[in-house]
């Protein structure tokens, strides 16, 4: 691997090594953790981004974890202004970010007091010198430099005086002090690019492409980039590099994509599917708000974005879209549900399609808004007044957001309805290599719209006369002559869609819209048994399916069987989810919120269902998980 330029180019004279160029040890490791931490203002975010698409584009199988403050400017160098991305890429297929990171970049104080204790005895410490200061080393509470004592003897530590070294590299550009300290981001990251191999092209062309208006600045980070890169080729702190191979993976065309941006695309896909306008009526909330920034990219493919005054207007411009015969959809996290209940509630009066993205979030309230839960579950399903049923569909990973949200768009149409896709915070900023599909290959959805009058004698359009197989009535676009009908909120007349206040009337359609929801054909679920032998099933939905399978992994290699499924349409469930539940002795359901898909099956199917919980704005680790299985399998976990 080697630059554009000289061994040493880019470093001050006395950094330089002199002589034949020093060799190190390269060692070849199947998996590591990269933790990446720093203030928020730091870049903490693009120095992980930048390292993860050089891992994407050698090949490796890859999964990320971005957990960042909500504060837009937190107080620098405090521990709640903690930024930090991990990446874990390997040789091999993946299903988790990490528990435990192998190498923490620490670039002030309060990144090495919130991150030391998860990284293990022996692992690689890098930490930036030159922030801890006594001021700095006071305000997060440290009584004694951690440099200067012994408390960090159990860890391999690199000091680095990043901010020093990028000062001085780039001070014949004319840059101010401050202004080239922000570089030595650039810095750590062409030090970690250099100690795993990764190539440099890609940044450098990436950052020409950034900062494409401020050619100085582009070039400015290039050099503390290359310096960082050639620091480590040139000192000597650093006795070992290290290869990752490329893994595996079944053969495709493969692009690194987060859980939002596939949301996004599968939108996108979904309105070109469907041969209809996309319409999207929102409000920006965390961690939602990358959708809306994608989607109003791609107007070309007919997509309309309206960024409303708040979430209700936002919901209501999307349903009156999908009136009009467009796909409307709203994103949103948890709060925005409950503001947008009403007109969820509207939509199913109506049986309309509607696509309502909930990217959940910690709660109640603003709750986290930076931090991931599976809270929302039950607010999706019954957070609305009267009986007012929808389908919930949730993804279990990023790339699988995409066939997520053209599911949740085909349901939508095909059986008028509002569908809930319940992604999360750790699936939304998360990202993992994306197998790109053919088009040909993706499902047709195309509409059929009502084109003239369906009443008995042909003379009527009835808008609640009912296909007989999905139970679905016919969508007329507004204008069409001939097909003038009254439409609202209050209850409809069967067929022909008059208000009704008729008892039997409403009790009618009440059952018919819950028969619609139903009758929706969703895949059954599917069990991943090696054995054929366990007594242990552990279910999971959304984006438990990682932690929970590389737990199972561990649990099997330790000599010990344990089933696992995991469930992707939320309402309705699978057909043999209840045959499933009951050939195993025991059930045990993580969950990132209190145990509420466990007291759904507990009500459906009277399981006795284990539920183990988390509300930490953290996924499972998998570690975590395994030591829960174990005491399942050994019938040692608690009721």
């Amino acid at each position: 691997m080697s630059t554009d330029t000289e061994v040493g180019a880019g470093l001050p004279d006395h950094l330089v090594a002199h002589g034949e160029i020093r060799q190190t040890e390269v060692r070849q490791t199947h998996r590591v953790v990269i933790r990446f931490a720093g203030d928020s203002g730091d870049g903490m975010q693009l120095t992980g981004d930048r390292f993860t698409s050089e891992a994407a584009a050698f090949g490796n199988d890859l999964a990320t974890l971005p957990n960042f403050p909500a504060e837009i400017r937190a107080p620098a160098g405090t521990l709640p202004g903690v930024s930090s991305f991990q990446l874990h890429f390997a040789d091999y297929d993946i299903l988790t970010p990490g528990d435990r990171p192998d190498v923490l970049v620490a670039m002030n104080p309060a990144a090495l007091k919130s991150n030391l204790s998860d990284l293990p005895h022996g692992g690689v410490l890098i930490v930036n010198t030159d922030e801890f200061t006594k001021r700095n080393l006071t305000k997060v509470g440290y009584e004694a430099n951690p440099l200067e004592d012994d408390s960090l003897a159990p860890y391999q530590v690199h000091r680095v005086a990043m901010a020093t070294i990028t000062r001085t590299t780039l001070e014949p550009t004319g840059m101010s002090k401050k202004d080239a300290e922000r570089a030595k981001n650039m810095f750590a990251l062409g030090l970690l690019s250099w100690m795993y191999h990764r190539g440099t092209e890609g940044t450098e062309q990436f950052l020409r492409e950034k900062f494409a208006k401020k050619p100085e600045l582009a070039e400015a980070n290039i050099l503390a980039f290359r310096t960082g890169w050639n620091y480590g080729e040139t000192t000597e702190s650093f006795a070992v590099t290290y290869e990752v191979a490329p893994a595996a993976l079944p053969t495709g065309t493969y692009r690194q994509i987060t859980g939002n941006l596939a949301l996004a695309y599968g939108v996108v896909a979904a309105g070109q599917l469907s041969k209809l306008p996309v319409f999207l009526g929102t409000y920006p909330i965390t961690p939602a708000s990358d959708v809306l920034h994608e989607l109003s990219k791609h107007k070309g493919m007919g997509v309309t974005t309206f960024q409303a005054e708040d979430e209700i207007a936002g919901i209501g411009a999307a349903l009156g879209a999908s009136f009009g015969g467009a796909l409307g959809v709203t994103s949103t996290s948890g709060p925005g549900v409950a503001l947008k209940s009403e007109t969820i509630g509207l939509a199913v009066a109506l049986e309309l399609p509607l696509l309502i993205l909930d990217v959940q979030r910690g709660g109640p309230s603003t709750g986290l808004p930076t931090k991931t839960e599976q809270a929302d579950l039950l607010q999706a399903m019954y957070g609305r007044n009267g009986e007012a049923p929808v389908p919930i569909v949730a993804p279990a990973s990023p790339s699988e957001c995409f066939a997520a949200a053209i599911e949740a768009a085909n349901i939508a149409i095909k059986y008028r309805t509002p569908v809930f896709l319940l992604s999360d915070g750790a699936i939304a900023n998360g990202s993992e290599p994306w197998n790109v599909p053919d088009v040909n290959d993706l499902p047709d959805l195309s509409v059929e719209f009502a084109t003239a009058p369906n009443s008995p004698d042909g003379t009527e359009f009835w808008p609640y006369l009912r296909d007989d197989d999905t139970l679905a009535r016919p969508w007329a676009v507004p204008g069409t002559a001939g097909l003038e009908h009254r439409i609202g909120g209050l209850e409809k007349a069967d067929g022909r869609g008059s208000i009704s206040y008729d008892p039997d009337n409403h009790d009618r359609m009440v059952r018919l819209r819950q028969a619609k929801i139903d009758g929706i054909t969703v895949a059954d679920v599917e069990v991943d048994d090696p054995d054929g032998d366990a007594e242990v099933l552990v279910l999971g939905w959304g984006s438990t399916f990682g932690p929970i399978g590389a737990a199972c992994r561990r649990v099997r290699a330790a000599g010990m069987s344990v089933a696992q499924a995991h469930v992707r349409s939320m309402n309705p469930l699978p057909g043999n989810l209840g045959d499933v539940l009951h050939r195993y002795r025991r059930v045990v359901v993580p969950e990132m919120n209190l145990g509420q898909f466990a007291m759904m099956l507990r009500a459906r199917y009277l399981v006795d269902v284990r539920s183990y919980t988390k509300v930490a704005g953290l996924p499972f680790g998998a570690e975590e998980l395994a030591g829960v299985l174990t005491d399942a399998v050994k019938g040692e976990l608690p009721a």
